[in-house]
């Protein structure tokens, strides 16, 4: 009961604090009052917590020599045990910038390391609170928002924070760009240089998202002007990585470029340049699936069978996109009934050409499988006979070998199959377990990139890794989740970043920018 009557009396003085706050015409003489209601954030009563959430933001603009007291005690109430304290707390955070705008990117900076709440009530007030701030300041709240997603120091970037940031912009920002973003012509190329800075280290759902984000602007509408188009085009071709040496055994980099190829169509129909694509397929891609991939005659038994299978895999998606591209480059008869099916023409000696070319790989594809299906009984007889573990572990290895090149066998019989007609099957979006990838087995999502890994990329494949960084390893499950809507939620303790200081004052944030 004393313990009731102690809160009751803390409650009683912050109220008469707040009201002779509110009636003195110089606030600033009451500098004690206010000062009172900042020590009450560390009130053992939680009514009294929660009336300080209220009243520290709505008298902050009249202390700036108590600012940083006030910020700081308010985030110990935006990180309180008690739900209600939280929210109300959360609620407060405009108020700190409604009339004093120079605070606002870091308000919204501290709302963004929030968006990790688990609660949902939580969560909400977060996304009212961030809302309310970008209909205050788009530019500069959105200039904020982004830096949780821009960081590719994978040291310092908090992944959890940045898919919820993600997530946010994705479903609350997104869906709002008409009444936010004004004066559309200046926002809408602030949004897409945000963009574009982000676009150093993103997986190919989130490439996926932006672009379907930035072709949904004014700017790129079907009324853009060709400079604009062009524009999608350049950070498409970015993404495809076309300044690097084109690598097979690097398998990733083919599944990149033909999603990103696939993602360009629709561009080039509307007048965009595609010399830079097919430059480099010409350059880089062509020249191997002549020479390397898909001789003419046997020269031997030798061949390198991942050239075949990675070009008989990129033959395939493109041609199901463009089928009848293929009538006068493999002799095809397939008919759209445009201008480009010429079928009128002869072709016969490109089908001719074409046809000894898979018949070629065809036999030497099977013969390998015939060798390899021998070598593998073999190595299954030396396994059981072999008694140090030095010669287990080798077997296991030739084993594996000889698996992984069955089953490129295996992917090239396949593939060449359908293409034995004159109007042949394409395999498309059919899914195919390329040898030169591994199996991903399912495991709880990792919250973290690996040191020195790249977040890998899924436009429509799989493809793992942007600029060689983490080739072969497993696909980012994390951001595949949450844009899949599972999205996985991260405690709410240490959200500002409680353990390694916040940066207000002498305490600096672990992201390195500094704030007040």
């Amino acid at each position: 009961m004393a313990e009731a009557s102690d809160d009751s009396k803390d409650i009683e003085k912050l109220y008469e604090y707040g009201e002779r706050l509110n009636e003195v015409k110089d606030k600033s003489q009451n500098a004690d009052d206010y000062d009172n209601i900042i020590k009450a954030a560390k009130s053992s009563s939680v009514k009294s917590r929660q009336l300080a959430a209220q009243l520290i933001p709505r008298f902050f603009k009249y202390f700036p020599s108590l600012s940083v007291n006030a910020v700081d005690a308010h985030l110990d109430l935006c990180e309180a045990e008690e739900l209600a304290i939280r929210v109300q707390a959360i609620r407060g955070l405009p108020l700190f910038c409604k009339d004093t705008p120079e605070h606002l990117s870091k308000i919204v900076d501290i709302l963004a390391q929030l968006l990790t709440a688990v609660e949902n009530v939580e969560r909400d007030a977060v996304h009212k609170a961030l809302l309310s701030l970008l209909r205050q300041d788009v530019k500069a709240s959105l200039t904020a928002l982004f830096k949780h997603i821009e960081c590719v120091d994978e040291q310092l970037t908090d992944e959890n924070l940045r898919e919820r940031t993600l997530l946010f912009i994705r479903d609350k920002v997104f869906p709002l760009k008409t009444d936010l973003l004004k004066p559309s012509d200046q926002m809408e190329r602030h949004i897409t240089d945000l963009i574009r800075k982000s676009l150093q280290d993103v997986t190919g759902v989130e490439f996926q998202m932006f672009m379907d984000f930035l072709k949904s602007l004014s700017m790129f509408g079907e009324k853009a002007p060709p400079e604009r188009v062009q524009e999608l085009i350049e950070i498409i071709e970015d993404q495809a990585d076309l300044d690097a040496q084109f690598n097979v055994d690097e398998g990733d980099h083919i599944d990149r470029l033909i999603s990103c190829l696939f993602m360009a169509l629709p561009f080039f129909e509307r007048g965009a340049s595609n010399s830079k694509f097919f430059n480099y397929l010409n350059k880089h891609i062509f020249p191997v699936f002549e020479k390397k991939s898909m001789p003419r005659r046997k020269a031997g038994d030798e061949m390198n069978f991942t050239y075949a299978e990675c070009l008989l895999y990129a033959f395939h998606h493109l041609a199901h996109k463009a089928p009848n591209a293929t009538n006068n480059l493999c002799g095809y008869k397939i008919v759209t009934g445009q201008p480009s099916d010429r079928i009128g023409e002869d072709f016969s000696e490109q089908h001719k050409d074409f046809t000894e070319r898979l018949n070629c790989v065809e036999d030497l594809a099977r013969a390998a499988m015939k060798k390899l299906t021998q070598g593998m009984a073999e190595h299954n007889r030396a396994l059981t006979a072999a008694v140090s573990d030095e010669a287990k572990a080798s077997m296991k290895t030739k084993k594996q070998n000889t698996t992984t090149g069955l089953k490129t066998c295996n992917n090239i019989l396949a593939m060449i199959q359908p293409l034995h007609s004159k109007t042949p099957s394409f395999i498309g979006d059919k899914k195919i377990n390329l040898s030169w990838k591994e199996v991903v087995k399912p495991s709880t999502p990792s919250t973290a990139t690996a040191a020195g890994g790249k977040r890998p990329l899924n436009v429509g494949g799989s493809y793992p890794s942007k600029r060689g960084r983490g080739v072969g390893s497993e696909p980012n499950q994390f951001s595949n989740r949450a844009f899949a809507g599972h999205p996985p939620y991260g405690g709410r303790r240490g959200a500002l970043g409680r353990g390694r200081g916040r940066g207000y004052g002498a305490r600096g944030r672990g992201r390195g920018r500094g704030f007040w």
